[in-house]
């Protein structure tokens, strides 16, 4: 599957160049999590730091190696497998005698401490991420600065990443036959010579349809946002926008334009679009019109939701991500970057804007934030 080629905001401004990843220390992210652990309660928080794994991979490990069942271990986010990660896991109490094992070359359980309950995807504010980018051009500070200063004042469009639709598109375009009810493609059309071929899916298995569908409605967010970018609406507020404050949340639609226009310019509130669902906040008017072609185009009606259930809630995502805490510092070997994101946001999305990549060329090859598991 082709994926559509997305707007830069700095399309006009060169880029640094350079490479990312040359070793897992290139790429360090760190969890912001939703809560400390409570000391107590019958569930312990592990902080794990990783490399060279995904993180379904390591819960595959601590599974093995604690002698659990892998739906007992908990997450709240995917983490890289190119990096060096730090997240939470929480594993039932009756594991702490064996969590000596989990230690190796490339897994290191840095704290571990009690909790009332099970660790949930979502419980999270974000992540830290401290990235190189090496052999970059001369004057990439310089550039760096003036594509970041356009980023602080409208925003970090809040594309999703490429690796968020599989290889190749694989996995959208599998979510886009499921709810059409056609056969699932096999993922040797679409799968890179270098990768084995597997079977297909089962299209019963849960985390396959969840993935699959959720990959749908990410890319017609995508492809949502950036109609509003081309369309020269990206800092606009339109007729029944769904608005939403910035950073603590809380939807309305917008209705009085030039109040909520005045909040948009002051980074109070922020535009935010549709993962259509069967619970998605409804925009009105003039956005409502712009979402629901979108809708259209990609299957994603109210009859085709209701057949699954859960899978198709549906929420609003914000348009523009601020990055406040952003600093860079020019270092023998690169240009190092520091910067956090909320939960849901894609480091390669900015790392796009700065270096620049050569048509044709994807820095998801590099990095696997939300990597997809293996279905084998």
């Amino acid at each position: 599957m082709q994926l559509p080629a997305l707007p830069l905001l700095t399309a006009d401004l060169p880029g640094i160049g350079g490479r990312i990843k040359t070793v897992p220390e290139d790429f360090e992210v760190e969890e912001i999590p939703a809560y400390e652990p409570a000391g107590e309660g019958p569930h312990l928080l592990v902080w794990v730091q990783k490399r060279h794994r995904s993180t379904p991979d390591l819960l595959r490990l601590v599974a093995r190696r604690l002698g659990l069942p892998i739906s007992e271990i908990g997450c709240a986010g995917l983490k890289d497998r190119h990096a060096l990660t730090r997240q939470w896991l929480s594993v039932p109490e009756s594991a702490e005698p064996r969590l000596a094992q989990l230690d190796d070359a490339d897994i290191e359980v840095l704290r571990v401490s009690r909790h009332r309950n099970k660790l949930r995807t979502g419980h999270l504010r974000g992540n830290r991420f401290r990235v190189l980018v090496r052999g970059v051009a001369t004057d990439c500070l310089e550039k760096a600065s003036a594509i970041v200063a356009r980023l602080r004042a409208f925003g970090l469009p809040n594309f999703f990443g490429e690796q968020r639709f599989g290889h190749h598109g694989q996995t959208a375009l599998c979510g886009m036959a499921l709810l059409q009810g056609k056969p699932i493609p096999d993922p040797s059309d679409a799968r890179p010579t270098n990768r084995p071929t597997g079977r297909p899916p089962r299209t019963t298995d849960p985390l396959f349809r969840r993935l699959a569908l959720s990959a749908v409605q990410s890319l017609a967010y995508n492809d949502y946002l950036a109609e509003r970018i081309n369309d020269g609406l990206y800092r606009r507020v339109l007729p029944g926008d769904v608005m939403t404050k910035w950073p603590t949340g809380g939807l309305f639609c917008a209705e009085h334009l030039s109040i909520e226009q005045t909040r948009l310019d002051a980074h109070e509130t922020v535009t935010a679009g549709p993962i259509f669902g069967r619970k998605t906040f409804p925009a009105r008017d003039e956005a409502a019109r712009r979402e629901q072609l979108i809708r259209q185009r990609y299957h994603l009606e109210p009859a085709n939701l209701t057949r699954f259930g859960k899978l198709m809630a549906g929420t609003r995502r914000p348009n523009q991500v601020y990055l406040d805490d952003l600093t860079m510092q020019l270092e023998p070997d690169g240009l190092r970057l520091s910067f956090s994101l909320p939960a849901g946001s894609y480091a390669t999305v900015l790392l796009r804007e700065l270096m620049k990549p050569a048509v044709g060329n994807s820095l998801a090859d590099e990095s696997n934030e939300d990597e997809e598991p293996d279905y084998d």
